[in-house]
């Protein structure tokens, strides 16, 4: 079979998005070091966990919405455990499992750096585009993420946003 190469477009739509998704992560954990002292990364497990049952989840399922290996999210989880922001503690159903739990401490830091958070994003990306095109980018990148999460077979929820106004 043919490979199909990409139409000149594509390959622009394709450079740019990379080149967006690169840019805008590193502009996001910029701001976050600076006024919060922590990675974006670290942000993103707090917020996860702010928005589920009882601020608490399996190591596993952590890792799985986060998209990070378990080595990696273990590294990350000892570092925000020993600021006091989330406890690992076994899980009681089944021996083997870790549940990480959002502390009171690691939720009044999310709430503390989750303004400048949005005001960022807001800044980057909503700002910059009229509301047709917010609607459009939602609708493009549900239809990415839908393909990806089948293929995949992980379903990522959207957060319902915990984070009080």
């Amino acid at each position: 079979m043919e490979e199909r190469w990409l139409a000149p477009a594509e390959m622009r739509t394709w450079l740019s998005y990379v080149a967006t998704s690169t840019l805008l992560e590193s502009v996001l954990d910029r701001q976050l070091q600076r006024d919060s002292g922590m990675p974006h990364a670290y942000y993103q497990i707090l917020a996860i966990l702010s928005d589920v049952p009882d601020r608490t989840l399996r190591m596993n399922d952590l890792a799985a919405l986060t998209q990070s290996s378990q080595s990696r999210l273990s590294h990350a989880v000892n570092k925000l455990e020993t600021n006091g922001w989330i406890r690992r503690t076994q899980c009681p159903n089944d021996r083997r499992g870790t549940l990480a739990t959002l502390t009171e401490q690691g939720y009044a830091v999310l709430v503390e750096a989750a303004p400048g958070h949005v005001r960022t994003v807001r800044e980057y990306i909503f700002d910059r585009l009229t509301c047709e095109q917010v609607e459009q980018l939602g609708d493009i990148l549900q239809v990415l993420k839908s393909g990806l999460q089948a293929e995949r077979g992980v379903d990522i929820p959207l957060p319902g946003g915990a984070i009080p106004d």
